[in-house]
């Protein structure tokens, strides 16, 4: 009971951090529903709506979970206190868990904003089970994002973490088809967004409405899965070499 109090305060503590951070919460949950709102809403006068909600989706929740991880933990290198909590009596994996968690929260909560305005002024219409399903697919594509944020937050210093991220996020976040149909960059580009794992979270996204690319699911599942293997084996990796407990 001790250790499930461990996970369930550090996680708390990291979400109330957070929280008190102004300038995080409000760009990191009024970017994508801004965008959705200019794009998929306001200006989109070929029923693109549900299609723009899939993709904004999926950029939506890549920012919380790059920058929590990138930024906060480059900042507690630079700070000591990563080397205090891994002195402390609590496990490491407790302090990973709760900046996911976070990333989860502001992940649910993006999507709620977006589903809502999408229903309630975008004309999107899905089954019950639809909208559940591409909730269930936003929140577990979370994780490949963390594992590129926490790579960056423990190889990066707490100064230029923030600029990397963006300069990883945002060209990910375009060469994916996130802002704009993949079918609308140059051919060149379109081959090479299935290395991002943020194309195949989208089109599998866009499968649960039907509007993919009509590529065999199993393809994209696979893809992704095992970028989030290898994804975890470099940060894994990263953390031992910063430890030295690899030499």
């Amino acid at each position: 009971m001790n250790t499930v109090a461990i996970y369930r305060k550090e996680a708390w503590y990291d979400l109330l951090s957070i929280l008190r951070t102004p300038a995080f919460v409000i760009p990191s949950l009024a970017f994508p529903v801004v965008f959705y709102v200019f794009f998929g809403v306001l200006f989109n006068s070929g029923g693109a709506s549900a299609y723009m909600l899939v993709t904004y989706g999926c950029f939506g929740i890549m920012g919380p979970a790059m920058f929590n991880f990138a930024i906060n933990i480059a900042s507690d290198r630079a700070h000591g206190w990563l080397t205090l909590k891994r002195l402390s009596p609590m496990p490491v994996p407790a302090y990973l868990l709760a900046k996911f968690a976070t990333a989860l929260v502001f992940s649910l909560a993006i999507i709620v904003l977006m589903f809502s305005i999408a229903a309630l002024f975008g004309g999107v219409r899905l089954a019950v089970g639809q909208w559940l399903l591409l909730a269930v697919v936003l929140l577990l594509g979370t994780l490949p994002f963390a594992l590129i944020g926490l790579i960056l937050g423990l190889t990066l210093s707490d100064k230029a973490a923030p600029a990397v991220v963006n300069l990883v996020y945002l060209p990910m976040a375009l060469l994916s088809g996130l802002w704009l149909p993949i079918q609308m960059l140059p051919m060149l580009l379109q081959q090479a967004g299935w290395i991002w794992p943020s194309y195949h979270l989208s089109q599998i996204g866009l499968k649960v409405i039907g509007m993919d690319q009509g590529h065999a699911l199993s393809i994209h599942l696979l893809l992704l899965t095992s970028s989030s293997i290898l994804l975890a084996i470099v940060a894994v990796w990263s953390f031992k070499r910063l430890t030295g407990e690899n030499t």
